[in-house]
């Protein structure tokens, strides 16, 4: 772990005492890593949602079936077994 140093207003200062209070942290650190993790959580789950528009929006939808799957699984391993 390393350390990182900032500087708040004390009005910011005073509302994080708060949270760290009201939200049964143990330290501000705690607070500080738990908003972190869900701003991560947040971009991770954004950035899924682009992706599954991106593939909504690429093409003519097609029905994906058991056969499908099964087609789509074995053109790969044969290409994975040319470039072997």
């Amino acid at each position: 772990m390393t350390n990182i140093n900032i500087f708040l207003s004390d009005s910011m200062k005073t509302f994080v005492e708060e949270q760290v209070t009201k939200g049964g942290y143990g330290s501000i650190s705690e607070y500080l890593i738990e908003l972190i993790n869900q701003d991560q959580q947040r971009k991770a789950q954004e950035y899924t949602e682009e992706l599954l528009i991106e593939g909504l929006e690429s093409g003519e939808a097609i029905e994906v079936t058991d056969e499908w799957w099964e087609q789509k699984r074995t053109h790969l391993m044969n290409k994975l077994r040319q470039g072997q």
